[in-house]
């Protein structure tokens, strides 16, 4: 793909926020974890993390999210772009349907309009982390550069 630069020379700062976006993930996770045990897994109630509404199945979700995408910027050679660009889409299409069915008792994950905000923030992070953290030999780089002063 043209459009998705091959070793960037910012890559290794677009994995540490890369890692720095799993790590709050993870953190809310147990965070939620905390604030949550003793609720049914999947409750309606008010309980919130770091400011947003989750319950127990959010919370243990987003730890396994966060630890999913530290392994991967621990892991790196491009399994981290990877798992960034599909932990985005996730995020973003997780806080889409719960947007849609927040009033209504489909609101599983108990997202409020914060936790929304914060899973769409966090989506675009990891989707720029994915896009430019890409590393290749010295000869993707060229053919990368020689697609993109085609276009």
């Amino acid at each position: 793909m043209a459009h998705n630069p091959v070793n960037h020379p910012a890559r290794p700062i677009y994995r540490a926020i890369g890692g720095l976006t799993g790590a709050y993930l993870a953190a809310f996770g147990v965070a939620g974890v905390i604030a949550t045990s003793g609720e049914p897994f999947f409750s309606q109630s008010d309980m919130t993390a770091f400011g947003q509404g989750t319950n127990l199945a959010n919370s243990v979700l987003s730890l396994l999210l966060g630890l999913v995408v530290l392994a991967g910027a621990a892991f790196g050679r491009n399994f981290d772009c990877v798992i960034n660009k599909w932990s985005s889409w996730a995020l973003l299409l997780v806080g889409g349907f719960s947007l849609a069915f927040m009033q209504t008792e489909i609101n599983i994950l108990n997202f409020s309009v914060a936790t929304v905000v914060v899973a769409w923030v966090l989506a675009m992070v990891l989707l720029m982390a994915g896009m430019y953290g890409k590393v290749g030999s010295e000869d993707d780089h060229k053919a990368w550069q020689s697609a993109r002063l085609e276009l």
